[in-house]
């Protein structure tokens, strides 16, 4: 038994995946609705749009995904301002806690701190110039409100909000593993001499620091995929820097978690690519997915 399970609850609204949806985790005073801005007006007329709380902004401005995080002891009125003076964004989300708990101090802390990770992050460009100012609370308070944030963090990439998703991975052992139990793959380009490793961990692909990978997108800007985001995304973050020897390669400065084979295949290669057959482990020659295949068949049915 996982005692360190949480239970999500997801409400959507209409009955529609890309409509309005509320979150919640059992035990946790916060609540999270989305509201997608073709609802804006069903959205505002929910109660929850008229407590204090933080806000976040999502859609594209000048072809660049962007972000904005705000709050306002009213949202409600607050969205009807955006509404007129931003015309980027496609959803909002609102985070309240029940019964209107939260105060003015507790969102400027909150929306300082989700400041500070975005940016921290780089995921997702911020329209927010500065970090705004932390309010000022009590040590019992600070300490709340991290508790709070905690799992509104692991709540928000469950309703595919990324922007505070941190990929980069500082765990011990990855980029100089000895442990024998640990897959490492590699994914070769042997005509531009790049070669990248990875290790299965967790369930997501890691690609390990010194890794290479082509300098460009090559495959064509005009039919842009969410593999080419996330490269201008590596690059722009400084995770794929160019190669310090002047080679026309990049290089992963840090180790880099993707949830995809084929998502780390698409950067290494600077193209969308099938990283089942890109991925070869190094111990058994094996494709990944003629490794999977030889995982799955060693499955003993409980």
């Amino acid at each position: 038994m996982n005692i360190n399970g949480r239970s999500l609850e997801l409400f959507f609204i209409d009955g529609r995946a890309n409509g309005m949806l509320t979150a919640e985790v059992f035990n946790w005073t916060g609540h999270v609705l989305r509201i997608p801005r073709t609802q804006i007006k069903d959205g505002l007329a929910r109660k929850e749009a008229r407590y204090t709380g933080v806000y976040l902004l999502f859609g594209d401005k000048d072809g660049v995904p962007t972000a904005y995080v705000g709050e306002a002891e009213d949202m409600g009125e607050r969205l009807r301002n955006h509404v007129a003076g931003k015309d980027w964004w496609d959803d909002a989300v609102l985070i309240t806690a029940a019964g209107d708990a939260l105060h003015k101090a507790h969102v400027k802390y909150l929306e300082s701190r989700l400041v500070e990770i975005a940016k921290d992050v780089g995921a997702t460009p911020l329209e927010n110039g500065n970090v705004p100012t932390r309010s000022s609370l009590s040590e019992a308070g600070e300490a709340n409100m991290e508790s709070f944030l905690d799992t509104l963090l692991m709540v928000l990439p469950a309703i595919r909000v990324d922007a505070f998703l941190d990929k980069r991975r500082r765990v011990d052992g990855v980029s100089k593993s000895t442990d024998e139990k640990v897959a490492v793959f590699e994914c070769k380009l042997p005509r531009h001499e790049i070669t990248a490793s990875a290790v299965l961990r967790g369930g997501e692909m890691i690609v390990k620091a010194g890794s290479e990978a082509r300098s460009n997108w090559i495959a064509d800007r005009s039919k842009r995929t969410h593999y080419s985001t996330i490269f201008d995304e590596l690059c722009s973050n400084g995770t794929l820097v160019m190669h310090a020897t002047g080679k026309d390669v990049r290089v992963f400065s840090q180790d880099y978690a993707f949830t995809s084979p084929s998502a780390a295949a698409a950067v290494v290669a600077g193209r969308s690519t099938n990283g089942r057959t890109a991925w070869i482990e190094k111990k058994s020659g094996q494709t990944y997915a003629e490794w999977e295949e030889a995982q799955l068949n060693k499955v003993t049915p409980e």
